[in-house]
């Protein structure tokens, strides 16, 4: 179970966690969960929704605000 932050302005994620495969125009980026900065923004909590059994890359972007209300 990951825990979240209990921080309010934290309650929402601040980054989100993709898996891409491919290069440049043709990468593909699946949204594969997301991740809150902890407090002392030395590291994350994750919360995985899906781990792929594909070779390819994993990415952690901040989060937009439409994505992050989607967490």
């Amino acid at each position: 179970m990951t825990q979240k932050s209990t921080n309010t302005k934290a309650n929402r994620p601040t980054h989100i966690l993709f898996h891409v495969t491919g290069d440049g125009e043709n990468a593909r980026w699946n949204r594969i969960g997301a991740a809150w900065t902890h407090r002392d923004g030395n590291g994350f909590n994750l919360d995985l929704e899906m781990i792929p059994a594909k070779p390819g890359r994993y990415v952690v972007r901040t989060a937009r605000q439409k994505e992050a209300a989607q967490g």
